[in-house]
């Protein structure tokens, strides 16, 4: 049996970028976290920060300094969304909203990280996680 336990981010700061991460998802950091590792938990999996010394940020959309990841948050709301990700430390990098308020827009994290806010036309968050709409 195979189960993804976490989904692990090289940082120079673990528990800055753990901070960050913690404000934009609402979730706190785990008990225990430090210099070296920090974590927060999704249930089963845990978004963990590990300090890496001679960490080199990516340069989305670069690909001599390639992304390595990038994460995805699906929003209600995403302009209300977008100014708080961007009081925290975030910054707006590309802009793909079609006309109708669907789409996506990339930003970086503090340290470089590019991230989505998602908006998805019908899309129904539960407590299980999204229902996606039926194409016909």
């Amino acid at each position: 049996m195979l189960r993804l336990t976490d989904f692990i981010i090289d940082c120079p700061d673990t528990m800055k970028l753990a901070a960050f991460y913690s404000e934009v998802t609402g979730r706190p950091i785990k008990e225990g976290s430090d210099e070296d590792w920090a974590g927060i938990k999704f249930g089963e999996i845990e978004l963990a920060f590990i300090r890496v010394d001679d960490y080199r940020a990516p340069q989305w959309p670069d690909s001599e300094h390639p992304k390595q990841f990038h994460l995805d948050f699906e929003v209600d709301e995403i302009e209300s969304e977008q100014r708080r990700v961007l009081d925290l430390g975030a910054t707006l990098k590309q802009d793909f909203i079609g006309p109708e308020g669907y789409g996506w827009r990339v930003y970086t994290d503090p340290i470089g990280h590019p991230f989505c806010l998602c908006r998805n036309k019908g899309v129904i968050w539960t407590d299980q996680g999204p229902i996606w709409p039926k194409h016909d």
